[in-house]
């Protein structure tokens, strides 16, 4: 008897999904509106197809309908192309041919401006002088350049329809008219019939609903693909080319789209509709039967729902600035890492204020960053060390960045050092932090929360004689750990334990293995590190680690000799050994253990009631 294998677990079906399935419901059954015919081939499309996908941000698509039915990319590609001709031409040469202001007529009108330039890239007189622009600089190697652009805006490889390719060839009249009307006044150079062969076949590019979700998403993720996660165009290029989709992409519906639907969208006579929100979603739609504008029927009622149901017109924002800042606290209300000598946590009890702790969350954008700038404008509210946590920051947009390093560069004290906290090495911020430092600006960077922290309390520690150096050695009765022991008591645990020495980079602790050690760290300096290399704490001379190996079974971390260290290092089963001839020093010692822990609680806990209010 064969065993079948069992069937796969169906995914829940999410609220937007729905919405989705909902929408092609309720205007499938649309029958207004006719196939364009005006070029033969798309009269030949199926009326009733209809497929609508949406791409988000980071890279997710839902799909709903026919949105793997490969249709022309028409007017669509003008968008793609235009954005291609900023990034590859530069914005000076392509703004001084083509200009950013609505027509106010029809998409194929044989009219330019006053100036005898095109009105903008969306009609077909921009879109032509922009691929001619393209097909001057790069000859032949035009239409694969134009095609390898829209292939990464939609994250494949695209083909074209020579059937329609032929036919817009051949009943193109109007657009050779156009483009020797631009030849005229030189908005075009070179042979019109190349130059138009190429643009041709740029609008005979299949796509599919699915490929415009993704080219939509793309705009919206600021010209990174989000589901390959190349980067295919500048942001410059996306945002004034989303600037022109606003004003221009509808055809002469424009006006009244971006009113209602408020979203950067362009349309193509083949039915589709691309729509960008920015930071949040792609929109394409495939529906062949258009209204007088050109525009897809079924295409305008989605997008208008969309809009309405989820208020997505980009001018319908809202947000609180004061969100970007959870927590403003210093160590007066979240107590310091335990675990320090005595004199150590005396000096920072003494100077809790020193610290000032700023936890980041969300999109540091211009109005955002601006705010927590305004925090820091009282130079009694910023002391010696201030620590700005980005770990709960998403994103953080070119004007709060300058905002952000403005701040550091300018704002803060000569005796202030910004300690930045949550960056790793791959962060946009990085790079500029380190230059600051490089320039000899007090700031310092370290990738988690806890190990900025520490670094600052060793300023603190240093600043005020709690040690001088890592080179000295500690004695054991300043551990936290042995706090209450008899000189002879810990005498006797000295016997018990071993003294052993550890190189540079060696390896102390591994967090795979079983705990069975106990270290007194004497002399040197060690590091605990998460399994990604990250270092969570640095310790000093009269600290412990591996402590937990008294009560637990497992590690969290690795321990690594960060100089040459000495310890004393004291087996669990050594410790069973004093515990049995010394009961009130050892209960003493898991007493202490308790403490500390404890203490890290109580920390922790602070801090969860700052972030949390």
């Amino acid at each position: 008897m064969s065993i079948l294998p069992p069937s796969p677990t169906p995914s829940l079906e999410t609220p937007l999904l729905r919405f989705l399935k909902e929408t092609h419901a309720r205007f499938g059954p649309l029958d207004e509106g006719e196939v364009a015919s005006y070029i033969p081939e798309l009269g030949k499309a199926d009326p009733d197809h209809f497929g609508i996908a949406v791409a988000t941000t980071d890279g997710h698509v839902y799909e709903t309908g026919d949105t793997g039915v490969p249709f022309t990319i028409q007017s669509i590609s003008k968008a793609i192309v235009y954005a291609l001709a900023l990034d590859t031409l530069g914005a000076e040469h392509v703004e001084a041919t083509i200009g950013v202001e609505p027509s106010g007529e029809a998409f194929n009108s044989i009219r330019l401006r006053a100036d005898n330039k095109p009105f903008n890239a969306m009609v077909n007189a921009g879109a032509i002088a922009c691929c001619g622009l393209i097909s001057e600089a790069t000859g032949e190697a035009a239409f694969e350049m134009i095609r390898a652009a829209l292939g990464a805006f939609a994250g494949r490889t695209l083909d074209v329809d020579d059937a329609v390719f032929q036919s817009e060839r051949a009943t193109g009249d109007r657009n050779r008219a156009i483009a020797y009307l631009l030849r005229t006044y030189g908005g075009v150079r070179g042979d019109v019939d190349l130059i138009l062969d190429t643009y041709f076949r740029q609008c005979s590019i299949l796509v599919t609903a699915r490929d415009l979700a993704v080219m939509g998403a793309t705009f919206a993720n600021h010209g990174v693909n989000p589901v390959t996660g190349q980067v295919v165009a500048s942001n410059y290029a996306v945002a004034r080319t989303l600037a022109v989709m606003s004003s221009s992409g509808m055809y002469d519906f424009a006006g009244e789209w971006i009113y209602r639907v408020g979203l950067p969208a362009k349309s193509g006579v083949g039915g589709g509709i691309v729509a960008a929100l920015p930071s949040q979603l792609g929109l394409g739609i495939f529906s062949p039967r258009l209204d007088a504008h050109g525009n897809s029927v079924r295409g305008i009622r989605t997008c208008a729902a969309m809009s309405e149901s989820f208020d997505l017109h980009m001018l319908s924002r809202r947000g609180d600035v004061r969100t970007a800042v959870v927590a403003d606290y210093d160590f007066r209300t979240v107590p310091p890492r335990p675990g320090r000598q005595t004199k150590a946590q005396e000096i920072l009890a003494a100077r809790s204020g020193a610290i000032r702790v700023l936890e980041l969350s969300g999109q540091l954008s211009f109005a955002t960053m601006d705010y927590v700038t305004r925090r820091l404008t009282d130079p009694a509210g910023v002391p010696e060390f201030l620590i700005l946590n980005l770990h709960r920051v998403s994103t953080i947009t070119d004007a709060g960045l300058s905002l952000f390093i403005g701040l550091i560069r300018n704002q803060l004290p000569a005796g202030t050092t910004a300690v930045i906290a949550g960056v790793e090495g791959s962060s946009p911020v990085a790079p500029q932090l380190k230059a600051l430092r490089d320039q000899g600006v007090r700031v310092r960077i370290f990738p988690t929360y806890d190990a900025a922290v520490e670094w600052a309390e060793d300023q603190i520690v240093y600043r005020h004689g709690g040690f001088s150096q890592v080179g000295v050695e500690a004695d054991l009765a300043g551990q936290s750990l042995l706090a209450g022991l008899s000189l002879q008591e810990i005498s006797d645990l000295s016997r018990l334990g071993t003294r052993v020495t550890f190189d540079q980079g060696a390896r102390i602790i591994s967090a795979s293995e079983p705990p069975a050690k106990v270290f007194f760290l004497l002399r040197g300096m060690v590091s605990a590190r998460a399994a990604n290399d990250v270092r969570l704490a640095t310790l000093i001379p009269g600290m412990a680690f591996g402590e937990l190996a008294l009560i637990e079974e497992a590690r969290a971390a690795d321990v690594f000799a960060e100089t040459e260290v000495v310890c004393l290092e004291l087996g669990v089963e050594a410790f069973r050994t004093f515990e049995e001839a010394n009961t009130r020093a050892a209960s003493r010692i898991i007493r202490n253990l308790a403490v500390l822990l404890a203490a890290r609680i109580r920390m922790a806990t602070a801090r969860i009631e700052m972030l949390t209010g």
